[in-house]
């Protein structure tokens, strides 16, 4: 991915915080591309809020969405297809680089394309604070998570709340 395009993503994300009237914490750090870096920056941070997860899908038949939830939740591929109508399935690194200008393994969950559907699973409501990656993978921000709701309310892209299942 270029700088440039994480860094247009890290804007948005910063515009989206003022824009919603949310404030939110931020780290500097050694890029986070796997789960192994993760755990161990978190530790290193101190980091107690929860961590999410974006998994960036395909539609069948056209269009694409992501799924914002907690790193350690599964794909309910299932529940998906029963909101959206039609199956999903997840994306390669490549085609995601290409759609959402994210690198893979610090995919954000906000400061997408219009046309990209954010699915939220209720789970993240469950945390007190949330974590993501804002583009640029050597970032993290963190917020309460009773604030989601009114950065949801400033984003173009169709919004849809997952109904609340037990995961498997």
């Amino acid at each position: 991915m270029l700088p440039e395009q994480l860094e247009a993503i890290y804007r948005k994300n910063l515009a989206l915080f003022s824009k919603a009237g949310v404030g939110y914490r931020q780290w500097q750090h050694a890029p986070i591309l796997d789960f192994a870096t993760d755990e161990r920056i978190a530790k290193e941070l101190g980091w107690t809020a929860a961590p999410t997860k974006s998994l960036f899908m395909k539609i069948k038949g056209g269009g694409y969405c992501l799924l914002l939830t907690h790193r350690d939740r599964r794909l309910n591929s299932k529940l998906v297809k029963q909101v959206l109508g039609k199956r999903v399935s997840v994306c390669s690194n490549e085609e995601m680089a290409v759609e959402i200008g994210c690198v893979p393994g610090a995919v954000c969950p906000f400061g997408l394309p219009e046309h990209i559907t954010l699915l939220v699973d209720p789970v993240v409501y469950e945390h007190k604070e949330l974590m993501f990656t804002p583009g640029k993978p050597d970032y993290t921000f963190a917020f309460d998570s009773a604030e989601l709701n009114k950065l949801l309310m400033h984003l173009t892209n169709p919004v849809i709340t997952l109904p609340a299942v037990e995961q498997a």
